[in-house]
């Protein structure tokens, strides 16, 4: 028997994307030795699938809260676990984060929407991986919000 959960409680697809453009995210650009897919930034959002993982660059002028939101649709299972892993400018630290699948779908399922961010203090472009066992399609895009905004 397969499960599927209707994420109806935050709003619809159209309305998570707004007037951002989507980025098919085949690139190859390189950053902390390795290669991401895209650049994300306020304009844009990549599509995807989980199981699965992504490698993105997110570039930020100042220090400041970089925010990873993940709509999910065609939830077929929460799965173990969701990790998200922030890297400062050149990778020089990083921030992991892990969650059960069973939080990561029970906040996508309350606020329509689940999501994971930390603070940057680096200049530049940042790596952010993230990696998930949850069946799903997702819509993934990226929020930058100042410091100094606070």
């Amino acid at each position: 028997m397969v499960l599927v959960w209707g994420l109806g409680c935050g709003g619809s697809r159209s309305d998570f994307i707004g007037g951002r453009a989507k980025d098919v995210c085949d690139a190859q650009w390189p950053v902390c030795s390795r290669m991401a897919g895209c650049i994300l930034g306020e304009e844009s959002y990549m599509e995807g699938r989980f199981p699965g993982r992504a490698q993105i660059i997110v570039q930020i002028p100042e220090p400041a809260t970089v925010r990873l939101r993940f709509f999910l649709e065609d939830v077929v299972a929460a799965g173990q676990e969701t990790v998200v892993t922030f890297h400062e400018e050149g990778c020089r630290e990083r921030i992991r984060q892990v969650v059960s699948g069973r939080t990561a779908l029970e906040s996508a399922e309350r606020l329509g929407e689940f999501s994971r961010e930390a603070e940057l203090t680096g200049v530049g472009d940042h790596m952010v991986e993230f990696e998930s066992d949850l069946q799903a399609r997702y819509v993934l895009k990226v929020e930058v919000e100042p410091l100094r905004n606070r």
